[in-house]
């Protein structure tokens, strides 16, 4: 990397919050207690909307793909979809049929996912991919160690290692193997932690399968050109734009497969632009994580601690991380409705591991703000 680019210099400083003076500790500390107080108001009403408008949020999940596929929901249309693959039919028609059956819309053509995980699931089963979720936990468990090594404390290290296990726990539920956001976000969690300037190519595959998986991870690969070319990585950036460009095409052949299989009179979404806010991302960080052991306002609030974490930790895997999450975070706010929330599962289980890194950061400012000057 050439030693005068933005990248160069940002990674130069090395743990970020260090360097601030002290009136930036103190403003990034008012900020935080601010974010945090915010949260702990804001996100009890979100979530009692997303209840109001999804009650089956509220009811007991069954214990089987089998069980699932009998009731109602997003998940019971997923095992449907899957049984019928599963048995020889083809994609588009079991689910244009499925979506139809229980009034899903298929307008416009993101509406329908995409059929890769059911093709998966064809392959391997249901049961499957769930172990396959384990091996990738598992893969991130040591990427993680592996990249920390060298930049943080042994027991930032083990927090951070404990921290994802807990988040990766999600692949035990017996109907893991049915959630895209969750398969699509412990791929891009491994091609975040394997990322190494001189050996890109091993997380342009994971970030390769996410996309595959779930069109909504292409912001992480969008931030990733951007990083390619800001730090003048050419060939990396090429392949990025190659990915990017693979993935249009790919939307464009899914896109004229829905159409070939839509019917007149088809329902269409009602859209998604419900200007949530931000309280949504932090009622779903809230749900889809341990924090759901805590009251909703005090596990809001905690949620907004990792991205300080992942901000303090520098370089550019902890600017990476700030950045996909804050816009993440952004695009959950802006465009997801509220039953919409599991969109944040894109981020986890990395999310969660900057919560390691808090304390550390915290500290930090508050020496900071302590420094005579």
């Amino acid at each position: 990397m050439s030693a005068d680019t933005l990248l160069a210099r940002w990674e130069a400083l090395g743990r970020p919050l260090k360097r601030l003076p002290r009136w930036g500790a103190a403003l990034v500390l008012a900020l935080l207690a601010a974010a945090m107080a915010w949260a702990a108001v804001a996100t009890a009403p979100v979530d009692r909307a997303e209840r109001a408008v999804n009650p089956s949020t509220l009811a007991a999940k069954p214990a089987s793909p089998a069980e699932v596929a009998k009731g109602d929901g997003d998940l019971a249309l997923y095992a449907r979809i899957a049984a019928r693959v599963a048995a020889g039919e083809g994609y588009y028609p079991s689910a244009m049929d499925e979506q139809r059956r229980d009034n899903y819309p298929t307008r416009p053509f993101v509406a329908v996912r995409q059929p890769t995980l059911a093709w998966l699931q064809a392959a391997i089963g249901v049961d499957g991919v769930r172990y396959l979720e384990w091996a990738l936990v598992a893969a991130c468990l040591l990427a993680l160690q592996l990249r920390l090594a060298p930049l943080v404390a042994l027991p930032e290290r083990l927090a951070a290692l404990v921290l994802m296990t807990l988040g990766g726990a999600a692949a035990a539920v017996p109907l893991a193997g049915l959630i895209h956001e969750l398969l699509a976000g412990l791929l891009l969690t491994l091609a975040l932690l394997i990322h190494r300037a001189e050996r890109w190519w091993p997380a342009l595959i994971a970030a390769a399968a996410a996309l595959a998986v779930r069109e909504l991870a292409v912001p992480f690969v969008l931030l990733w050109l951007v990083f390619a070319l800001a730090a003048r990585r050419w060939r990396e950036a090429g392949a990025v734009a190659a990915l990017l460009a693979l993935f249009a095409a790919g939307m464009g052949l899914h896109s004229l497969a829905v159409e070939a299989a839509r019917l007149p009179g088809d329902p269409a979404s009602q859209g998604w632009d419900a200007l949530a806010g931000y309280g949504l991302p932090l009622m779903a960080l809230w749900r889809l994580t341990g924090l759901a052991l805590l009251p909703v306002s005090l596990g809001a609030a905690i949620a907004v601690l990792p991205l300080l974490g992942w901000l303090s930790l520098g370089g550019r895997l902890g600017l990476f991380a700030a950045l996909w999450f804050a816009g993440l975070a952004t695009m959950v706010a802006l465009f997801a409705r509220p039953e919409n929330f599991y969109w944040v599962q894109l981020a986890l289980p990395a999310y969660g591991i900057g919560l390691a890194f808090a304390p550390r950061a915290i500290l930090e400012l508050g020496r900071a703000v302590a420094r005579q000057t």
